[in-house]
């Protein structure tokens, strides 16, 4: 390593310290006296509770120091220092003695911090000392401590931070780092005194209950939980996210609709078998099932003794018993079928079927992969491994921002995120798993110049027409405005076809009648533009991940349906790139791809788009209970999409019907 770049990864470390220690002023500058009055009440019901419990210790420990002059000075320093030397003396010689385990202790040192820095912000505690009328008695004002926490000197010292102790954490993260790292016994016994000596000097200063050790204990546990490597098989937390919020009325499979044209190239089962098992060894989950170990441990993919290939690759004939072709009517009824059915978890979760007979010229293959194996782009890039020519997506490089502007950035998001507030009203949802499917078609060179006119997005576009079809064609859709997820896509180039590296964020799109579709769109677009700022979206990436790796397996689960539903949103938009070029599937060209989404829990319209060989190709997934038949759906799409096109109103202003809602 060269000496400027040393002083680069010094200059790294510091910021990130600066960084923590930044949003620690945060939180302390919210000091007011509507925080004080909270932090002297959840310290009353802290102490209530210990007594209770009969663990309040404190009050003996505090006035067996109180007059012993000596060891009341030393315990006041050890407070104010010992924490403090003893974790900056390891993070230096981990940096310098253990680089290979230096970033993994200091990300679980940061985590640490974090959370005990949430804890101040969401619940402040007030020390006991501060406590009036529990007759604690302040060791370091009694007796004049200079320059100890709580001393005139000392006056940034947070005194509404009682819960955790960081005291302890700092020292308990010492004593494990020395643990984990294997060190001399000496040194860990050393280590383990000075634990002991702080749980201690924290309590007989009446600075901490015993609790609040107990807290600081919490988070240290929390940070290594959230830094351990995890066994390479096991499921990935945001993967096993799908798999928590699945229920019977809510299949959670992705996939796509491959139609083919067969007018010169046959279409069969067994050439779609061939396909697939000519590019298994691309398609690791394809051979792989799951594991299950119990509720409070997360699946692990182990490889399947074998494939069952009638499932896997079944042949669906469409045609009619006079002989003539099924139709795109029957081919989107065998896509609601097919989403509508829970994948079994004893094999691997996919399904390739050939639907044959669609029309004279036309057959189809339907993708169908469980969301625990990848997301809506993931699933496109495993599909591209069993198309003709070969293809590579052409994901556009990110830039990312550095640690310091990443964790910023998260933090501002996390703010954002926690006021966007929740849905107005509830689309109409049945609590069956029968769906409902159809597609559309829009020009997407035609799209992108709606948007380009209009200074707006590819995706403002689609969730306009989205926004404009659902007024016109769903009459018991209130008017108002419908929160909608958005997924956006947080995988790096290079990533791999597996997992879900998309992060949703929430937007409003107005439902109800406007002058022209092109004022909804400007509306939309106004909306949505905070979305495209990275803040949101990091920090929902962050929230996912992090919600996964702190949370225990029940609670991840519980924290997975909390969030993944109606009570958070109640239509799902997505638009994802795909190829520019003709391809073909098991011999025949192409004719389009559409994208199968699922529903959430509660939520009755998810709309997934791709842009595919100069077709924005759409796939329109709904709730029977919002729609009977989706059809008119599309065809209201085709509508705005014109309208949008000439800039004429085809939709009459439509009176606002009371009891239906107000924007």
């Amino acid at each position: 390593m060269t000496l400027g770049e040393s002083k680069k990864r010094v200059v790294r470390e510091l910021l990130i310290g600066l960084l923590v220690f930044g949003v620690y002023s945060l939180v302390q500058m919210m000091h007011g006296p509507a925080r004080e009055r909270a932090a002297d009440r959840h310290g009353r019901e802290i102490f209530d509770l210990e007594r209770r419990l009969h663990l309040d210790v404190e009050p003996a420990l505090n006035r067996w120091l109180a007059p012993h002059d000596v060891l009341r000075t030393l315990s006041n320093y050890e407070y104010a220092t010992t924490y403090v030397v003893a974790a900056g003396i390891m993070l230096v010689w981990l940096y310098l003695r253990r680089p290979d385990r230096y970033r993994e202790m200091r990300n679980s040192f940061v985590v640490l911090n974090l959370l005990g820095i949430a804890t101040f912000w969401l619940y402040p505690v007030a020390p006991p000392r501060l406590l009036a009328g529990t007759h604690f008695i302040d060791t370091v004002r009694e007796g004049h401590t200079w320059g100890s926490w709580g001393s005139p000197l000392v006056t940034h010292a947070n005194q509404l931070a009682a819960m955790p102790s960081l005291h302890v954490a700092w020292a308990l993260w010492v004593s494990v780092v020395l643990a984990e790292l294997r060190h001399t016994r000496t040194v860990q016994a050393v280590s383990l005194v000075h634990v002991g000596v702080t749980l201690f000097v924290i309590m007989a200063t009446a600075n901490h209950f015993l609790l609040d050790a107990a807290g600081g204990a919490l988070v240290v546990w929390i940070g290594f939980l959230v830094v351990r490597p995890r066994p390479a098989d096991e499921v990935k937390a945001p993967d096993a996210f799908f798999l928590y919020v699945e229920n019977p009325a809510a299949p959670q499979h992705v996939g796509g609709l491959a139609v083919v044209d067969t007018s010169a190239v046959p279409f069969s089962r067994d050439a779609l078998a061939a396909t697939v098992r000519a590019h298994l060894d691309e398609l690791p989950r394809f051979r792989q099932r799951l594991q299950f170990r119990g509720r409070h441990h997360r699946p692990r993919w182990v490889d399947a003794p074998g494939l069952d290939w009638d499932w896997h690759v079944p042949e669906r004939d469409l045609t009619r018993p006079d002989g003539s072709p099924g139709g795109f009517a029957a081919l989107h009824a065998l896509v609601a079928e097919l989403a509508s059915e829970p994948l079994p978890r004893d094999r691997p979760m996919w399904r390739f079927v050939a639907a044959t007979g669609v029309e004279a010229d036309r057959a189809a293959g339907i993708l169908i992969v469980h969301h625990v194996i990848a997301d809506g782009v993931g699933t496109v890039a495993q599909a591209l491994n069993m198309l003709e020519p070969r293809y590579t997506p052409r994901i556009p490089a990110q830039r990312m921002p550095g640690p310091v502007k990443r964790a910023a950035a998260t933090a501002v998001g996390l703010a954002q995120l926690a006021t966007d507030g929740f849905p107005k009203f509830r689309l109409p949802t049945g609590n069956a798993p029968a769906r409902g499917f159809t597609t559309v078609d829009l020009p997407l060179d035609g799209v992108r110049e709606i948007a380009r006119r209009h200074g707006a997005r590819v995706s403002d576009v689609l969730l306009t027409v989205v926004a404009g079809a659902v007024t016109r064609a769903v009459p018991a859709a209130p008017h108002g405005l419908l929160r909608v997820s958005v997924p956006l896509m947080v995988r790096p180039p290079d990533a791999a076809a597996e997992g879900n590296l998309t992060a949703a964020v929430m937007t409003e799109v107005p439902l109800g009648p406007f002058p022209q579709e092109s004022a909804r769109l400007a509306e939309i677009s106004r909306r949505s533009r905070g979305l495209y700022t990275g803040t949101r979206t990091l920090a929902a990436n962050f929230a996912m991940r992090a919600a996964g790796a702190i949370l225990p397996v029940p609670g991840h689960a519980w924290f997975a349906r909390t969030v993944y539903g109606a009570a958070m949103f109640q239509a799902i938009v997505s638009n994802m790139p795909g190829p520019d070029v003709p391809l073909s599937l098991a011999g025949p060209p192409l004719a389009g791809v559409y994208p199968i989404l699922p529903l959430a829990p509660g939520v009755p319209i998810a709309v997934g788009a791709l842009g595919w060989d100069a077709v924005l190709s759409v796939g329109v997934a709904t709730d029977p209970a919002l729609i009977t038949d989706p059809v008119p759906l599309g065809d209201a799409m085709k509508v705005v999409y014109d309208e949008l096109t000439d800039g004429s109103s085809a939709h009459p202003p439509a009176p606002v019907v009371e009891g239906r809602g107000v924007v």
